[in-house]
């Protein structure tokens, strides 16, 4: 439980840092809302690319199972396993 909690509080960081930017970007000012804009969108990539990562490593150790269409899909061609 603790793994899904701070992967949505990421994707939750994640969509605040596009509306800070967007907030930056629309707003007509001089050079400072651009490096502000630089900065949320900066900060929203390496965020992204941490998750990701933080997300593999976790399906990887076996922390988070995929769950879904494709998971139940995949598994009604699967052999019936010997018992």
């Amino acid at each position: 439980m603790l793994i899904k909690t701070l992967i949505v509080i990421a994707f939750l960081s994640i969509i605040i840092s596009l509306g800070s930017a967007l907030y930056h970007l629309v707003r007509r000012g001089d050079q400072q809302y651009s490096e502000k804009t630089a900065k949320a969108l900066t900060f929203r990539i390496g965020l992204s690319v941490v998750l990701f990562i933080f997300i593999f490593i976790a399906y990887a150790s076996g922390l988070v199972k995929p769950t879904g269409i494709g998971t139940r899909i995949h598994s009604e061609h699967l052999p019936p396993s010997p018992k």
